[in-house]
C-alpha cells in the first residue's frame, strides 16, 4: 500500500525554510532579540511536528513493509528507531533517541537554555528527517 507522505514532505520543507531564516546572518543584524526568539521558536515548533510525523511514518511504513513479526514488535520508540535503522529508513537509531529526548523537553518546560539546546538539536535533526523522507519516497510502493 502506498503511503501519502505529502504531509511529511511539507513538514520537512517547512523546517528547512525556518532554519534558513534563522541562519540568515544578513537578516539577523536587522532584527531585535524578540524577533530572533520568535524565529527560534518557529524552528522548535517545526521540529516538534516534523519529529512527530517522522516516527509515525516510520511506524506506518514498517507495518506495511516489514515482516509481520517485526512490524508488530516495536512497543517503544527506541525499538521503532532500531527497526527503522535495520530496514534502512534511517542511518542509525542513536541520534533519533536524542531527538526524542529533545522533543520531550519541549512539551514539559521552557527556559532559555533548554530552548537553545532544542534549537541546536533541530538543526541536526533536519538532515536525518530529510534522509528519512528520501528513503520513504524511494521505497513507497
Amino acid at each position: 500500500m502506498k503511503l501519502d507522505i505529502s504531509s511529511l514532505r511539507k513538514a520537512v520543507d517547512s523546517l528547512e525554510k525556518t532554519i534558513k531564516v534563522s541562519e540568515n546572518k544578513i537578516l539577523a543584524v536587522e532584527l531585535d532579540n524578540n524577533v530572533k526568539d520568535a524565529i527560534r521558536a518557529g524552528v522548535i515548533q517545526n521540529f516538534e511536528f516534523t519529529y512527530e510525523l517522522c516516527w509515525k511514518f516510520m511506524r506506518r511504513w514498517l507495518k506495511e513493509n516489514a515482516d509481520v513479526e517485526e512490524a508488530e514488535y516495536p512497543r517503544t520508540r527506541k525499538e521503532l528507531f532500531r527497526l527503522a535503522a535495520r530496514s534502512g529508513l534511517i542511518k542509525e537509531p542513536l541520534s533519533w533517541f536524542s531527538y526524542s529526548d529533545a522533543r520531550n523537553l519541549t512539551s514539559h518546560t521552557y527556559d532559555e537554555n533548554k530552548a537553545e539546546s532544542v534549537y541546536e538539536t533541530a538543526l541536526d535533526f533536519f538532515g536525518d528527517a530529510r534522509y528519512l523522507l528520501d528513503r520513504l519516497q524511494e521505497r513507497n510502493d
